[in-house]
């Protein structure tokens, strides 16, 4: 992984008053440049083949410039350019999962957050013990041959929704795994699926404060998942199982949600608890992340995984959430993360968020 020492010996090239945003055109990138632009930042899309057509359609969204590479390895070779034109990288689910993790952490440009949590939130062994030292309660493992039950199998890494399957015993689990991957079995928890964004600022000193900076719940949503959202219209589980029809939980879109007020201090606990255990383990996650979690009807708040980037389910709020709209009219996760380094270019300390 590139060091922190040669990425602050790249920002001593910079003129942090003449700093542009840049991510790859997917994802979250129209909120990205949408928040870039309103806090007065250059914006610049990188893309694959060819700029797509759909940002002439979000003149407010579109990159003031692209740059276009063949395939998303060859990312990693327009370093040289990225800097030149002072550019710090927002990276999201699809620039990491595309561009390959190994390159990623070898790209010579300064980088929003900090890459070594890349290494505790894709390996899944890892995660778990990041988590659960935390005190976060994670639904329990299961080994193969005890399955008796509904399980939820999980590959390691991002795969937008493609990356589990529902095994309910070994029969299933056998005819459905992948053993080229590496994977983990987690007992499956019956209750509403909550993905509750945060952010976390080591520049802030008012707010919801932690041993260092702040704070911030900025929005919460639920996936629409293909095909098991809809699936039961055609029968039960056993009927669809009879027909040879099972689900799957490919992401397809999100849906906004409010939480009740009652659970908020278990909220705001679950992301300190996280965010302290990652300054001592690693440094710290910087910026936004996503806790995935199932609220239970007795009110536990299980955690079955997290994003320690910008999710794709905060789109829903380009122009700000019930919460964000309490901390700034108009606050999208996109507009913070470009107020974020708009801080640290101020006070000089960019090295403190970027990697």
């Amino acid at each position: 992984m590139i060091t922190k020492r040669q990425i602050a010996d790249i920002l001593t090239s910079y003129n942090t008053d003449e700093l542009s945003i840049a991510t790859v055109c997917s994802h979250s990138s129209l909120q990205i440049f949408d928040g870039a632009r309103k806090e007065g930042f250059k914006t610049i899309g990188i893309c694959i083949g060819k700029p797509p057509r759909f940002y002439d359609a979000f003149p407010k969204a579109k990159p003031d410039e692209f740059i276009v590479v063949d395939n998303y390895e060859e990312i990693i070779d327009i370093a040289p350019l990225l800097q030149e034109k002072n550019a710090i990288v927002i990276p999201h689910g699809s620039f990491v999962e595309y561009m390959g993790a190994d390159r990623f952490l070898e790209f010579a440009v300064p980088t929003f957050g900090n890459r070594a949590v890349l290494d505790w939130e894709s390996d899944r062994v890892k995660e778990r013990e990041w988590l659960e030292s935390a005190g976060i309660h994670m639904p329990r493992l299961v080994e193969p041959e005890d399955i008796n039950g509904p399980v939820m199998v999980k590959y390691h890494g991002a795969k937008g929704g493609r990356g589990f399957f529902v095994a309910k015993n070994y029969e299933e689990f056998l005819a459905n795994i992948d053993r080229s991957q590496k994977y983990t079995i987690q007992e499956f928890i019956v209750g509403t699926r909550y993905y509750l964004h945060y952010f976390y600022s080591p520049l802030k000193t008012e707010g919801y404060k932690l041993s260092k900076g702040t704070l911030e719940m900025l929005s919460m949503d639920r996936r629409v998942e293909s095909n098991a959202d809809e699936i039961f219209r055609l029968g039960s589980p056993k009927e669809l199982e009879e027909a040879g029809v099972y689900p799957t939980y490919v992401v397809t879109g999100n849906v906004p949600l409010v939480a009740r007020e009652s659970l908020l201090p278990k909220i705001f606990a679950l992301g300190e608890m996280v965010v302290e255990e990652s300054l001592s383990r690693f440094g710290g996650m910087i910026g936004p992340f996503c806790l995935e979690t199932v609220f239970t009807d007795q009110l536990e708040i299980k955690v079955f995984e997290i994003s320690a980037r910008i999710v794709a389910g905060t789109n829903i709020y380009t122009n700000g959430s019930p919460y964000s709209d309490l901390i700034e009219e108009n606050l999208s996760t996109g507009r913070r993360i470009a107020q974020e380094i708009k801080m640290g270019a101020k006070l000089n300390k960019l090295e403190e968020i970027v990697s």
